[in-house]
């Protein structure tokens, strides 16, 4: 954990109300993903959780969803403009346990973490299958960044605007080694679910700190209470009283 001052290379406009932002600074507490970052807001009190899209040579990249003053002020951010962020949050995911054809399934800004860690998967030679989820065309991003890793890559939207029209449960392949998984509360108890092997859910809650001290994200699992933000926010799918 580390508290860092990061300067915004570039910030814009990728789907409905989604941003992606660029920044440099020191990234050497980010050690795997599904880990996140806590950002500092002018005028706010409590940090805003953004998870990690993309680490690389002193750059961080974070794509989110406008759901509050907080994450408005970040999309309105200018090249140039600082911000101070709590770095190398969170657990992250177990990559050992991939196997050769992991599945990923991300649902909107579920979608970012994903890319990360098949990035990081396609580095250690496994071949990722992505299934990403989405409310409508509209909504759709990061679809040709998944295919550029050379990860399978199929997307799905609810009204059937772009790619299969249904949830990803629709569109979940029948063969995989092992699944990770990012995305809202509906569809991650939906893959808990339909899915068929060992898996780990990147889960979301309010939280306070993000470090454990304050208790607000506290969850029960099947090995008593958990910290999201500190023991989390990956669980393994064995844990989750679903």
């Amino acid at each position: 954990m580390k508290d860092v001052i990061f300067t915004v290379i570039s910030n814009k406009k990728i789907a409905n109300g989604v941003f992606k932002t660029e920044l440099s600074g020191d990234t050497s507490a980010i050690k795997k993903p599904g880990q996140f970052v806590n950002f500092a807001i002018e005028g706010l009190y409590l940090r805003r959780p953004i998870s990690v899209c993309d680490v690389a040579d002193g750059r961080l990249t974070i794509i989110y969803k406008t759901v509050g003053k907080g994450t408005a002020k970040m999309a309105e951010a200018s090249p140039g403009e600082a911000f101070k962020v709590l770095t190398g949050l969170g657990n992250g995911y177990d990559l050992e346990k991939a196997g050769e054809k992991p599945l990923l399934i991300g649902g909107g800004v579920g979608v970012p973490p994903l890319y990360y860690l098949a990035k990081e998967l396609v580095k250690k030679g496994a071949k990722p299958v992505a299934v990403l989820g989405f409310n409508s065309v509209a909504d759709v991003f990061y679809e040709e960044e998944y295919k550029k890793l050379g990860c399978e890559t199929v997307v799905t939207t609810v009204d059937g605007s772009y790619g299969h029209k249904g949830f990803v449960t629709d569109a979940l392949p029948q063969e995989y080694t092992h699944f990770y998984t990012c995305g809202p509360l509906p569809m991650l108890k939906a893959v808990f679910r339909q899915t068929k092997t060992g898996g780990q859910f990147s889960l979301e809650e309010r939280m306070g700190c993000g470090f454990g001290a304050c208790m607000g994200c506290s969850m029960m699992t099947a090995n008593g209470a958990k910290r999201v933000c500190k023991d989390g926010p990956v669980f393994e799918k064995s844990e989750l009283l679903w």
